[in-house]
């Protein structure tokens, strides 16, 4: 089993450095100068050549791009006397940091990843990114539990129900919630119940997890504002989890020990629920562990739709400005995640199936 899950983390890192091997070249060949964009109309020739230089812009491609690993990497080599070199441990930019061992100038350090500085805000990207990844996950895992749950109980219906006028109706709505594009099916959702029928519904066409009061006396949680966002991005994986659900209990369903329970005389409901879903379930578990990783990455125009302070917000009012740096940390930050959980997933895949791991 080690030399699998070794294996599977060889992999991970692999994937990652492509990841910012293609990022990093790809955000710094786009037209525009980061120096003009943080002076804006301040901007002359001696401001814009300091700030590159503080940038590590003066500095060749290839130079660049190693310090951008340096920096994002855990465990990296500074210059901890010198604050003219290019690879100075500068305690504003790197926080707390851990020396593990020095040699002459050079310092192995301890510290967290780096991810650069907003050309705009001039905060710490990792900052940014922790404020919108929060109101991001609990989106996600709401959307989530509402697929799970709608999806199971509809998928045991159809099921039981098999080729009658609810199950079909049910697989249209299936193949529409797979088919449709989820920028459409928000603008759709905010343009019906928070337009149309706002009067009814009380629900807003944009709002964030907090709200603030008239007067300014602090914010307030207004859940209401997660019910719309999370029911589009959850309509996806819903329509594959039912899907699944049918299918899996269907087959299932003409097992021979489902026929030995009919046999014993056992009540429909009991042979459903107790022998027949649990061993239908096992690709459902298995598409939810890759779904959630796929919200978070998807989550991004539904969130722009509903004006959700979450990552897709970030990275969109990021490209709008040209700050690269958000655009780069956010786009690392997301590869990151699904990186991990497909590591797991894998892991869990070769404990259950021994044939993965022979593979």
């Amino acid at each position: 089993m080690f030399p699998f899950i070794l294996k599977r983390f060889c992999y991970g890192i692999l994937v990652l450095f492509g990841v910012i091997l293609v990022v990093f070249f790809l955000f710094n060949v786009l037209p525009g100068d980061p120096a003009r964009m943080m002076l804006g109309q301040r901007a002359d020739s001696i401001s814009v050549v300091t700030i590159n230089k503080d940038l590590g812009r003066d500095k060749p491609l290839t130079m660049q791009f190693f310090n951008y690993l340096n920096d994002l990497s855990p465990v990296s080599m500074h210059n901890s006397t010198d604050k003219e070199s290019f690879w100075y441990l500068d305690p504003v930019k790197y926080g707390k940091t851990l020396k593990l061992f020095s040699f002459g100038n050079s310092s192995l350090v301890l510290k967290e990843p780096y991810l650069r500085r907003s050309y705009q805000s001039k905060r710490n990207v990792s900052d940014i990114l922790a404020e919108g990844f929060v109101n991001t996950i609990i989106l996600a895992l709401v959307a989530m539990t509402f697929a799970i749950a709608i999806g199971i109980v509809v998928g045991i219906i159809c099921a039981i129900y098999k080729n009658t006028f609810i199950d079909r109706i049910a697989l249209i709505f299936s193949v529409l919630g797979m088919s449709l594009p989820s920028f459409f099916v928000a603008i759709l959702n905010a343009w019906i119940f928070a337009f149309l029928l706002a009067r009814f519904t009380g629900l807003n066409m944009s709002g964030s997890l907090y709200g603030v009061d008239d007067f300014g006396r602090g914010s307030f949680l207004e859940l209401k504002n997660l019910i719309l966002p999370a029911i589009t991005l959850g309509i996806r994986p819903l329509a594959i989890i039912v899907e699944l659900t049918r299918n899996s209990l269907l087959e299932v369903m003409t097992q021979d020990y489902i026929r030995t329970a009919k046999a014993k005389g056992l009540s429909k409901p009991r042979i459903i629920l107790k022998h027949a879903l649990k061993n239908a379930l096992n690709p459902v578990v298995t598409a939810i562990s890759g779904w959630l990783a796929s919200l978070l990455a998807g989550a991004v125009f539904v969130e722009f739709v509903f004006d959700w302070k979450g990552i897709g917000v970030v990275i969109v009012n990021a490209l709008d400005k040209y700050d690269f740096p958000v655009v780069m940390g956010a786009v690392l930050f997301i590869s990151i995640i699904l990186i991990i959980i497909n590591f797991f997933v894998d892991i869990i895949y070769g404990m259950l199936d021994p044939r993965i791991r022979l593979q």
